[in-house]
Protein backbone atom coordinates (compact mmCIF):
# COMPACT_ATOMS: atom_id res chain seq x y z
CA UNK A 1 0.00 0.00 0.00
CA UNK A 2 1.58 3.32 -1.10
CA UNK A 3 1.82 6.27 1.38
CA UNK A 4 -0.94 8.08 -0.02
CA UNK A 5 -3.39 5.39 -0.13
CA UNK A 6 -2.61 5.38 4.01
CA UNK A 7 -3.23 8.12 4.47
CA UNK A 8 -6.74 8.08 2.60
CA UNK A 9 -7.72 4.85 4.29
CA UNK A 10 -6.78 6.65 7.20
CA UNK A 11 -9.55 9.35 6.92
CA UNK A 12 -11.93 6.57 8.37
CA UNK A 13 -10.74 6.29 11.36
CA UNK A 14 -9.73 10.27 12.03
CA UNK A 15 -13.41 11.17 11.07
CA UNK A 16 -14.90 8.62 14.10
CA UNK A 17 -13.17 10.84 16.31
CA UNK A 18 -15.16 14.04 17.69
CA UNK A 19 -12.92 17.16 17.22
CA UNK A 20 -13.90 20.07 19.06
CA UNK A 21 -14.54 23.34 17.29
CA UNK A 22 -10.52 24.20 16.91
CA UNK A 23 -9.73 20.66 15.59
CA UNK A 24 -8.41 19.18 18.90
CA UNK A 25 -9.08 15.94 20.74
CA UNK A 26 -7.74 15.38 24.70
CA UNK A 27 -5.34 13.16 25.10
CA UNK A 28 -4.20 11.70 28.41
CA UNK A 29 -1.23 9.59 28.53
CA UNK A 30 -1.17 6.46 30.52
CA UNK A 31 2.30 4.52 31.70
CA UNK A 32 1.24 0.68 29.92
CA UNK A 33 3.29 -0.99 32.83
CA UNK A 34 1.63 0.68 36.08
CA UNK A 35 -1.24 2.17 34.47
CA UNK A 36 -0.38 5.53 36.17
CA UNK A 37 -1.60 8.62 34.32
CA UNK A 38 1.88 10.64 33.48
CA UNK A 39 -0.05 13.74 31.33
CA UNK A 40 -2.74 15.35 29.32
CA UNK A 41 -2.12 17.03 26.46
CA UNK A 42 -4.18 18.23 23.05
CA UNK A 43 -3.99 16.33 20.05
CA UNK A 44 -4.85 17.83 16.44
CA UNK A 45 -5.29 15.54 13.04
CA UNK A 46 -1.62 15.71 12.44
CA UNK A 47 -0.47 14.99 15.38
CA UNK A 48 -2.21 12.15 15.78
CA UNK A 49 -1.36 10.87 12.18
CA UNK A 50 2.45 11.49 13.18
CA UNK A 51 1.53 9.01 16.35
CA UNK A 52 0.90 6.65 15.14
CA UNK A 53 3.10 6.98 11.85
CA UNK A 54 6.19 7.15 14.21
CA UNK A 55 5.02 5.44 17.49
CA UNK A 56 5.92 7.85 19.42
CA UNK A 57 3.63 10.46 20.82
CA UNK A 58 3.29 13.68 19.06
CA UNK A 59 0.76 16.15 20.87
CA UNK A 60 -0.43 19.62 19.91
CA UNK A 61 1.86 22.70 21.80
CA UNK A 62 -0.99 25.30 22.41
CA UNK A 63 1.59 27.24 23.61
CA UNK A 64 4.01 26.92 20.99
CA UNK A 65 1.19 26.77 18.25
CA UNK A 66 3.08 23.81 16.40
CA UNK A 67 3.49 19.96 16.70
CA UNK A 68 5.27 19.08 19.81
CA UNK A 69 7.39 15.68 19.49
CA UNK A 70 7.31 14.77 23.11
CA UNK A 71 10.87 13.96 24.32
CA UNK A 72 12.32 16.85 21.29
CA UNK A 73 13.80 18.66 23.83
CA UNK A 74 13.89 16.55 27.04
CA UNK A 75 14.76 13.32 25.22
CA UNK A 76 12.22 11.60 27.42
CA UNK A 77 9.80 10.07 24.66
CA UNK A 78 6.81 8.25 25.26
CA UNK A 79 6.86 5.18 22.73
CA UNK A 80 2.97 4.39 22.07
CA UNK A 81 1.82 0.72 22.73
CA UNK A 82 -1.81 1.46 22.30
CA UNK A 83 -4.77 4.20 21.73
CA UNK A 84 -7.86 3.97 22.96
CA UNK A 85 -11.36 6.27 22.36
CA UNK A 86 -13.85 6.61 24.86
CA UNK A 87 -17.28 5.74 24.08
CA UNK A 88 -18.29 9.04 22.54
CA UNK A 89 -14.96 9.47 20.66
CA UNK A 90 -13.81 12.76 22.34
CA UNK A 91 -10.58 11.90 24.56
CA UNK A 92 -8.02 9.29 23.62
CA UNK A 93 -6.09 7.37 26.15
CA UNK A 94 -2.59 6.80 24.77
CA UNK A 95 -0.99 3.64 26.85
CA UNK A 96 2.71 4.59 26.75
CA UNK A 97 6.11 3.32 27.60
CA UNK A 98 7.58 6.70 29.34
CA UNK A 99 11.63 6.85 27.98
CA UNK A 100 13.47 7.91 31.22
CA UNK A 101 10.74 7.56 33.32
CA UNK A 102 10.33 11.26 33.45
CA UNK A 103 7.29 12.85 31.82
CA UNK A 104 7.06 16.27 33.26
CA UNK A 105 8.99 19.23 32.36
CA UNK A 106 9.28 19.62 36.31
CA UNK A 107 11.72 16.60 36.43
CA UNK A 108 9.16 14.40 37.82
CA UNK A 109 7.29 11.09 37.00
CA UNK A 110 3.84 12.16 36.55
CA UNK A 111 2.70 15.75 35.87
CA UNK A 112 0.01 15.26 38.28
CA UNK A 113 1.95 15.27 40.77
CA UNK A 114 -0.18 17.95 43.01
CA UNK A 115 -2.19 16.94 45.50
CA UNK A 116 -4.91 18.54 47.71
CA UNK A 117 -4.40 18.17 51.10
CA UNK A 118 -6.69 19.89 53.42
CA UNK A 119 -7.08 23.19 51.88
CA UNK A 120 -3.72 23.45 50.11
CA UNK A 121 -2.16 21.69 47.19
CA UNK A 122 1.46 19.68 47.87
CA UNK A 123 3.99 18.30 45.84
CA UNK A 124 3.94 14.91 46.51
CA UNK A 125 5.90 13.41 44.16
CA UNK A 126 9.93 13.87 44.38
CA UNK A 127 11.46 15.36 41.66
CA UNK A 128 14.00 12.56 39.62
CA UNK A 129 15.92 15.23 37.50
CA UNK A 130 16.52 18.85 38.20
CA UNK A 131 14.96 20.54 35.02
CA UNK A 132 17.85 22.68 34.52
CA UNK A 133 19.79 19.25 34.05
CA UNK A 134 17.27 18.39 31.37
CA UNK A 135 16.71 21.42 29.58
CA UNK A 136 19.93 23.38 30.28
CA UNK A 137 18.01 26.68 31.39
Amino acid sequence: MSAASDLDASRFWLDALKWDENGMIPAIAQDAASGRVVMFAWMNRESLQQTVASGNAVYWSRSRQRLWRKGEESGHFQKVISIRADCDGDVLLLAIEQVGGIACHTGRQSCFFLELRGERWVAADPVLKDPKAIYGN
